[in-house]
């Protein structure tokens, strides 16, 4: 109990309650992840089936059609299994960019509260985005290990390496992207078209090591190329996947993320207003 100013004491209940800034955002970020978890998925039937699905299919009419063609995948027996290994952390990656290259966009109203920040918006969507593709990659690969006979060895670091480094491109590209989305309106136009043959050049469908070696020197360059990588060689014991570089993966990852953080702070605002 505190003293008031007449020299009566206040309970407890009408003190003030501080609450440290930490805390604030920890529950910032988990009311912003609740109320998108319900937008995205909770508004149509099935929402969250449709995340596990979309994977599952596309990789089906991946090993249909190619296994039609050819006698057997680059790596190991299981063509499902192969393309999985590569449509997984490209899909990863993706999901990451596209969710905090718009966060900003998505959160406007609620970033007029004092307690919502710019950066609980971005990590918000991070945290949804890494949580479902988490998710849908354990119940996939899963799945492929029980029903197909694919003489898979899992080694855990390299599969939880290649989540990581996909999760981290896909931040520090979306949140550059959710800068200049705001400052430079056609940007997003222009980012499409880039990007369109990107699918392509990640690994899905082949091995770096098939590659002529000028294709080499500019798929290296590609950061999801190494993700991928790293996540063939948590299920392929023989495939050392020696091109793939930590240093650079995460080094820009990490450069673009501290260039995103620095403008962002402070050009946010017109950002909003655009």
């Amino acid at each position: 109990m505190a003293e008031t100013g007449t020299g009566q004491e206040a309970p407890a209940s009408a003190l003030p309650h501080f609450e440290p800034p930490r805390f604030q955002a920890l529950r910032s970020i988990l009311a912003l992840v609740l109320r998108e978890m319900g937008s995205t998925y909770g508004r149509s039937p099935g929402g969250y089936i449709w995340a596990i699905l979309q994977p599952i299919g596309a990789l089906a009419v991946m090993s249909v059609a190619f296994s039609a063609v050819l006698r057997s995948p680059s790596l190991g027996t299981s063509f499902i299994l192969f393309y999985a290994t590569g449509f997984l952390p490209f899909g990863g990656y993706g999901e990451v960019q596209k969710k905090t290259s718009g966060a900003l966009r998505y959160s406007k109203s609620l970033l007029a509260y004092p307690r919502v920040t710019w950066l609980d918006a971005i990590l918000s969507r991070l945290v949804l985005a890494v949580l479902t593709r988490v998710t849908v990659g354990c119940i996939v690969f899963t799945g492929i290990l029980m029903f197909v006979d694919t003489r898979a060895v899992l080694s855990i670091g390299p599969i939880l390496n290649a989540t990581a480094m996909a999760a981290s491109i896909g931040l520090g590209v979306g949140m550059m992207n959710c800068l200049l989305n705001g400052l430079l309106p056609i940007w997003s136009s222009i980012w499409s078209i880039i990007t369109a043959p990107l699918f392509l050049a990640s690994g899905v469908f082949f091995l770096y090591e098939d590659m002529p070696s000028f294709a080499q020197d500019i798929l290296w360059w590609n950061p999801i190329m190494h993700a991928v990588g790293l996540m063939r060689r948590g299920f392929y014991p023989t495939y050392e996947a020696a091109y793939v570089s930590l240093f650079y993966g995460y080094g820009l990852s990490a450069t673009l993320v501290l260039l995103a953080l620095i403008f962002l702070r402070r050009h946010h605002k017109r950002v909003l207003e655009n």
